[in-house]
């Protein structure tokens, strides 16, 4: 126990005693003096309070709020908040051009950078509040790997659009470029979707990259059970911040760390609620990235195996009809793992930030018959999970494609149409030059090729606005956003850059995908293709200095999660107990 009967602090074993104790920490005691605390402030933990917020993309305007409210929260326990911010790149904006090749770029700067505040100041323990795709695991890596007791809390996401009588989400508004482009929407009604898809503060409002991991970080247990369920611009949502800051100080008294929280079981809850509510195949990335922080081996063949066993029972868009408020509105997480919990599905005895177990948290949980959006275990959309693994002589490390929705066209076998990069694809979809029954091929879009993995929702969302998203296979190197429908295969490995089948193909060559029995091959001579590795060179990117090429010599294979460093393996100690 860190607290003492009389309610104050004992500092012997907290980081921030190296900052705050003893007549040599003057200096930095000075410093806190200069910004209004008071002697009992400084006795007291210090509280890292991180969020993402900016005004790159409305996933972010809300969280300078929260934060303010996390602190409050704080204070009430008996702690004392250190508010900081840290980047986001947001998909949004940066999807379709160079930009998203910063975008899993800063995942790790996320991770890096909370890092690095959190030991340069000596901060006890953390509260982070993220809102874009990448901040979320982000800021739940730099939890794992700093391993001071943590929660986590998303921002929200954003409240659905109304155009024409429908719910519409920024996704319409891509597709709808891909209408217009086919000649079925009006640039008339493409101006007037865009200007009324996203109508508030809040991460995008499908079942996409943000909302995917915001249901992790309930389900690996490292943030309050419904806090991901209210969208951003209800201020309800500031007392789970409240609830959120008082935790964190329970959890400096007790000693419980994220380590202790997130193991092996956890890791496979949350794999199973990716799959579950037809999650974004970025699951299959950030879950490796985030157990390889703690030491845990969780690649995407463990997160394929997961899938294959857990029904689809949440009806999210992108391929079904309800967006994150609605999830919110009929019960949200808790719902989810409810039935989870009582069909096998996930494990109840994992610990979690409410000093309770996942089943605990569940006791009080009831099914409700009045929604549509969570299906009964007994009921699903399909009895498998809404994200498949695929591996074969085209992705020996293996490769993922979301099927959630998908009734039909979830195998193919065409020809070879290849692109040596993004948006040489992406002009030929935009002129309609490809043939129904061709798998279009584009490649060195991996972390180290491209650099920096892009998504791909531009094109895919072109395909789908074209109504030829189910006459085509698309295939990469690089990623798909939460947003992406359609047979499209992402994360193929070994990558372009390093070698991969991938590189290798050429027009016309054969290729059959089958999510269902989880394969992808290249149908060309295996002495052919050696043959042509002979001849085969690594290709020259435009990145030869910054942040970009910096990440391209570090960066590993996607299917261990495109880390850049050792992680637990590699630690001769942890910060929590310098």
């Amino acid at each position: 126990m860190h607290r003492k009967p009389d309610g104050s602090w004992d500092k012997t074993r907290l980081p921030s005693r190296h900052v705050t104790e003893g007549p040599s920490r003057a200096p930095h005691r000075s410093y806190y003096y200069a910004m209004g605390l008071g002697s009992r402030e400084i006795a007291q933990p210090f509280v890292g309070v991180a969020s993402c917020w900016n005004e790159a993309a409305p996933c972010n305007t809300a969280l300078m709020r929260q934060a303010h409210a996390v602190s409050e929260g704080v204070k009430a326990a008996g702690a004392t908040p250190r508010e900081f911010c840290t980047i986001t790149v947001t998909d949004g904006i940066a999807m379709g051009h160079e930009g998203m090749r910063s975008s899993l770029v800063s995942r790790d700067l996320i991770a890096d950078s909370v890092e690095l505040t959190m030991r340069g100041h000596a901060y006890d323990a953390l509260v982070g509040i993220a809102g874009c795709d990448k901040s979320l695991p982000g800021m739940m890596m730099a939890m794992l790997r700093l391993n001071v007791p943590s929660v986590f809390l998303y921002g929200g996401s954003i409240l659905p659009g109304s155009w024409q009588g429908r719910d519409v989400t920024v996704v319409d508004v891509f597709e709808g470029v891909g209408m217009h482009s086919a000649g079925r929407m009006s640039l008339e009604d493409l101006c007037s979707l865009e200007q009324v898809a996203c109508p508030s503060d809040g991460a995008c409002g499908g079942q996409f990259t943000a909302n995917t991991m915001a249901c992790v970080s309930e389900a690996i247990g490292l943030a309050l059970p419904l806090s991901a369920s209210l969208p951003a611009p209800y201020l309800s949502r500031d007392a789970y911040a409240v609830a959120s800051g008082e935790a964190v100080v329970r959890l400096i008294a007790t000693g419980l760390r994220p380590r202790d929280i997130v193991t092996r079981k956890s890791f496979e809850n949350a794999a199973a609620v990716v799959a579950a509510t037809g999650g974004s195949t970025n699951g299959g990335l950030h879950l490796p990235a985030m157990a390889h922080e703690c030491g845990i081996e969780f690649t995407l063949r463990d997160f394929a195996e997961i899938a294959a066993r857990t029904p689809h029972i949440a009806d999210m868009k992108p391929g079904g009809r309800f967006v994150a408020k609605d999830m919110g509105e009929a019960g949200g997480m808790p719902m989810l793992l409810k039935t989870l919990l009582e069909g096998g599905y996930i494990h109840g005895d994992c610990m979690t930030v409410t000093g309770k177990t996942i089943a605990e948290n569940l006791t009080e949980v009831a099914w409700r018959d009045d929604q549509e959006v969570i299906r009964p275990v007994s009921n699903p959309l399909s009895p498998t999970g809404g994200v498949v693994g695929l591996w074969g002589s085209l992705a020996p490390d293996g490769a993922i494609v979301k099927v959630a929705g998908m009734t039909s066209h979830r195998a193919h076998r065409g020809p070879a149409r290849c692109f040596d990069g993004e948006q040489a694809c992406f002009d030929a979809v935009e002129a309609g030059a490809y043939e129904d029954g061709d798998v279009l091929v584009i490649r060195y879009e991996g972390a180290r090729g491209g650099p920096g993995m892009r998504e791909m929702l531009s094109t895919t969302a072109a395909l789908s606005g074209q109504g030829r998203g189910d006459k085509v296979a698309l295939i990469t190197d690089g990623r798909f956003s939460g947003g992406t429908r359609g047979l499209c295969v992402g994360h193929i490995g070994p990558e372009a850059q390093m070698g991969g089948p991938i590189a290798l193909i050429k027009d016309g060559d054969i290729i059959a995908i089958d999510a269902d029995a989880g394969t992808i091959e290249l149908e060309v001579d295996p002495i052919e293709l050696e043959n042509r590795q002979r001849h085969w060179e690594p290709r020259k990117t435009n990145y030869g200095s910054g942040a970009l090429w910096k990440y391209a010599q570090m960066v590993g294979p996607a299917h261990e999660g495109a880390v850049t460093h050792p992680g637990m393996a590699g630690e001769t100690h942890v910060y929590a107990d310098i």
